[in-house]
């Protein structure tokens, strides 16, 4: 197997893509207020009208701070990446960068099942390849650090946060009135996790 023994460009790289996604996420509220000074609304009013494109930015923001926290700790574990691991974080990458697109459709437009399954299945997306990255690298002696492995805490935790989103995305695209309440089940993972965890514990 191929390896490159020191993964710090590709988290550098990775860590500057986030941080413009994250940057973008903000600009169309920049906008937002050379518009409505533009129009004559006062400071309150633009808020109070346009609370949507603000909700949408926070969800998004903690979207992505959320997954990027997840992949800085994978990324504690890595020593060395091959191109498989490299491609993976691309397609991460891709789903990063995509994000502020649905994000400006949930804030101007009405919410509905379309709007919130393009949204949740975005997500969706990201978490399945942020669950390859764990699972790849998680057990593979060529790519992480001995002395501080993959846990299998972490592992499972990737799998079901993963799993809580799918559920998430069909019931946003598919359930008339769900729409985004569907995306709650994410809370339930560190839940799950450890009721999983008990259970292991308790057949051990």
């Amino acid at each position: 197997m191929s390896t490159t023994r020191n993964p710090d460009r590709l988290v550098l790289f990775t860590d500057a893509v986030v941080a413009i996604a994250v940057t973008l996420l903000i600009l169309p509220l920049v906008d937002v207020v050379t518009e409505s000074k533009s129009e004559g609304l006062d400071a309150v009013e633009v808020v109070t009208e346009h609370w949507t494109q603000i909700y949408a930015f926070l969800l998004s923001f903690v979207v992505i701070a959320s997954f990027w926290l997840g992949h800085h700790r994978l990324f504690e574990h890595v020593r060395a990446y091959t191109p498989a691991v490299m491609r993976l974080n691309i397609l991460w990458l891709l789903m990063i960068v995509i994000l502020p697109f649905p994000t400006e459709i949930v804030a101007g437009y009405d919410s509905d099942r379309f709007t919130a399954g393009l949204y949740a299945g975005n997500i969706l997306a990201l978490s399945i390849c942020q669950s390859a990255l764990t699972w790849l690298v998680s057990g593979h002696r060529e790519l992480e650090h001995q002395d501080d492995p993959v846990s299998r805490r972490e592992l499972i935790g990737s799998f079901v946060l993963t799993g809580l989103t799918l559920v998430a995305f069909l019931l946003a695209a598919f359930v008339p009135g769900v729409h985004f309440y569907a995306l709650l089940l994410l809370l339930l993972s560190p839940i799950t996790l450890r009721v999983w965890n008990r259970r292991q514990a308790q057949v051990s």
